[in-house]
């Protein structure tokens, strides 16, 4: 009988990889969820997704702050270098936090290149036309970076709370237009976020990179949720947000179990002790 060979070694997910994923040239759907640490990039590598984004979010889901705007491209970098040292198959995405480049183009690539050292493969930042000077200079530097439009958590205040943008005919294409333009300042793929389900298809027809929805319809060429979310372990529940578990009550369950046995002398038992 012959020996059971051992299974392919997968190859780690790319920046051309993606930027060539387009569903309409055959290829399936993208598949991103964030990770802030070594446990959780390793659940996703297990899990075979195309790309892990070290997310602003950490800011809200794992730091307890009320928004994203609290977290420095300090924060961003430690938590980008512990997913690395995981080493997932996925390509590692690093958000750009607020105000890391808003002021100039040598400001932006510094904190992109932190990032990038950090162990991130490329770098994300939201936002428009007004954006495309800064995705120009990252590309420039040899930075890889994924644009983001529609609802711009870091926006926040400026759009008034977290609300769905792109409803009206005009607000529509101008989302179009700004995909566009960051296409063509270099972005190799775009996140699309709580816009109308005809906007999202709209914007993915409208250019070659790919497309990543949240909240932006099935069209999208990808689609990313936050991993808390899905677990069940973050406390919100967003309208697209679909959960596939609830670990948090998992959790709950067990550390309850835990203080009852240690209460009532069950724990430690023979078993956990050393003779």
């Amino acid at each position: 009988m012959s020996e059971p060979q051992p299974a392919p070694t997968r190859a780690p997910v790319t920046v051309p990889t993606v930027r060539a994923a387009k569903r309409r040239d055959g290829h399936a759907p993208l598949v991103m969820v964030t990770a802030y640490d070594a446990p959780g990039a390793r659940v996703a590598d297990a899990a075979e997704v195309d790309m892990i984004l070290v997310g602003d979010s950490v800011a809200n889901v794992v730091l307890g702050y009320e928004d994203t705007l609290q977290v420095t491209i300090a924060d961003m970098a430690h938590h980008v270098a512990a997913v690395a040292r995981a080493k997932p198959r996925p390509l590692i995405v690093g958000d750009l936090p607020w105000m890391s480049y808003h002021v100039d183009a040598a400001d932006t690539v510094r904190n992109g290149a932190a990032l990038i050292r950090a162990g991130a493969q490329c770098v994300k930042l939201e936002g428009g036309a007004v954006r495309a000077p800064m995705v120009e200079a990252l590309v420039a530097a040899e930075i890889p970076v994924m644009g983001h439009i529609g609802l711009t958590p870091q926006s926040v205040n400026a759009l008034g709370g977290f609300k769905v943008q792109g409803k009206g005919d005009e607000a529509a294409r101008s989302l179009v237009e700004a995909a566009r333009i960051l296409e063509s300042a270099g972005c190799f793929a775009i996140v699309v976020e709580a816009v109308p389900e005809k906007v999202g298809t709209a914007v993915t027809e409208a250019i070659e990179v790919p497309t990543i929805g949240i909240g932006a319809g099935p069209e999208c060429d990808g689609q990313v949720l936050v991993m808390h979310d899905l677990l069940g372990m973050s406390g919100r529940t967003p309208k697209f947000v679909r959960r596939y578990a609830e670990l948090e009550l998992a959790a709950i369950e067990a550390v309850a179990t835990y203080a009852a046995d240690v209460r009532s002398g069950a724990f430690p038992a023979d078993r956990e002790a050393y003779h």
